[in-house]
């Protein structure tokens, strides 16, 4: 009986600018600044902030000497109204197209490792069905689209976790795997050879994916097995595609998904090295926010992904 008041108490008196007010201060850190944010007051945010800690009956932000910063309680409320407002957005978005003469719009997180094949042929058939259907792809590591996933700005991602306690906030569904490659460029003083190890490769300029992208973590799960240092000179970089050019004008080494590779690997743009990494790295998946319930679109399209991957791992056997 009291959860049922709580959230009638909070249906009633929680809105979206209070939510968007937590998000705004969660982002600047500051009043003042999610107050012009917000077109309003400091103190009018100050008093909204204290509005919004009673109904809820907790302390969403710490106040510091410069600024504020969010509770434990405070980060899952902030979850909540990210969430919330990307869902608004999305909403909105539809609704505009539908007013031009659309049919809705479909937002989908993927890593690079899927797309060449699995997503790319789902969105085709997709669009075969609907062709009035906007469809919007985004992200490329697994740490990016959780990031998405979080603040509500795609429907659903096919990925990884990229840390041990997102479980708690969505669902993971495998579907697949990808073979990585390790790849430079033609022409390399290493192209050609027949064997090689990873202490040799270490020695070498590298091109790495963020360490918090499940694909780096394997990476560096091989040196450590191998007894081999991280390789010190290196280029960071979440692109995937900034990745492939820096690897085809430099003596770079990296590391990425087969179906990445596939066209340059055909082209003679790059050339494949004789050594099998991320034999531990976990399949991906379909990953959506718990409790959510997903547009009739999106659950076609998933149905579609479900097919293909299924295919897909017969076609392997």
């Amino acid at each position: 009986m009291l959860k049922q008041y709580f959230y009638q108490s909070l249906l009633h008196r929680l809105r979206y600018k209070h939510l968007f007010l937590l998000v705004s201060l969660a982002d600047h850190g500051n009043l003042h600044q999610a107050a012009e944010t917000l077109a309003m007051s400091q103190p009018a945010a100050t008093r909204m902030l204290q509005e919004v800690e009673e109904f809820l009956d907790c302390t969403l932000f710490e106040r510091l000497a410069r600024g504020v910063r969010p509770t434990a309680v405070g980060e899952e409320v902030i979850r909540f109204a990210r969430t919330t407002l990307g869902g608004l957005q999305r909403c909105a978005d539809s609704l505009q197209l539908w007013q031009q003469g659309g049919f809705g719009q479909l937002i989908i997180g993927t890593i690079m490792g899927a797309a060449p094949d699995l997503v790319a042929q789902s969105v085709s058939e997709l669009k075969t069905r609907k062709p009035l259907l906007r469809i919007r792809i985004k992200g490329e590591t697994s740490d990016q689209l959780i990031d998405l996933l979080e603040q509500g700005k795609v429907d659903f991602a096919i990925g990884r976790f990229s840390e041990l306690n997102q479980h708690n906030w969505l669902d993971f569904e495998p579907l697949g795997n990808e073979v990585m490659k390790v790849v430079v460029r033609s022409g390399h003083a290493l192209a050609g050879r027949d064997s090689i190890t990873l202490a040799e490769l270490a020695k070498w300029p590298w091109v790495l994916q963020p360490l918090a992208s499940p694909a780096r973590q394997v990476l560096e799960r091989e040196f450590e097995h191998n007894h081999t240092a991280t390789p010190v000179n290196t280029v960071e970089c979440d692109s995937i595609f900034a990745t492939l050019q820096l690897v085809q004008r430099s003596d770079a080494v990296t590391a990425l998904a087969e179906p990445v590779l596939r066209d340059h690997l055909t082209a003679k743009l790059l050339t494949a090295l004789p050594l099998a990494i991320g034999q531990n790295l976990a399949p991906f998946g379909l990953l959506t926010r718990k409790g959510e319930t997903l547009s009739g679109i999106g659950v076609e399209f998933i149905e579609i992904v479900r097919r293909m991957a299924l295919q897909a791992r017969v076609a392997a056997v």
